[in-house]
């Protein structure tokens, strides 16, 4: 081979890896770009419901009942999914025949208020761990003194 034919073969190899370069570059910004976007879609959705506990109310039995006020702060109207009640965080049981008011399990956003009743065998003072979980954002946890 003369020696014109071996420098154009070298030629070659800092145009592909310039152009390898070029394209990972790309690939990257493109899987930052889908993931922030993902994240910010998915953060703005959760701020939207923020569930807080107004009041808690004790009803002597028979049956027992736990009536909960919740209020949503939140720019986004939140429905119910789930209760959990227990003498611990990590004992909460789910409880089952809720009760709604409004019965459709949705909290208007901007400062709305839903009413949970549940039968459940209360103890006076003894602390109860409450989580209230909405179908989209953070769940309402918080702990109340039995009265």
């Amino acid at each position: 081979m003369t020696r014109d034919s071996m420098d154009s073969k070298k030629a070659i190899t800092p145009i592909l890896a310039t152009l390898l370069l070029v394209v990972i570059a790309v690939a990257a910004i493109a899987v930052t770009y889908a993931w922030v976007m993902m994240y910010m879609t998915s953060g703005q959705n959760q701020a939207g419901v923020l569930l807080n506990k107004d009041a808690v109310n004790w009803l002597a039995g028979p049956p027992e009942k736990i009536v909960l006020y919740v209020r949503n702060t939140g720019i986004s109207d939140a429905t119910i999914d789930a209760v959990y009640v227990g003498t611990s965080r990590s004992n909460l049981a789910l409880q089952a025949n809720v009760t709604y008011d409004p019965y459709s399990k949705i909290v208007s956003r901007d400062g709305g208020t839903t009413t949970i009743t549940f039968n459940y065998n209360w103890t006076p003072q003894t602390t109860y761990y409450f989580r209230v979980v909405p179908r989209v954002g953070a769940p309402a946890e918080f702990q109340e003194l039995a009265q």
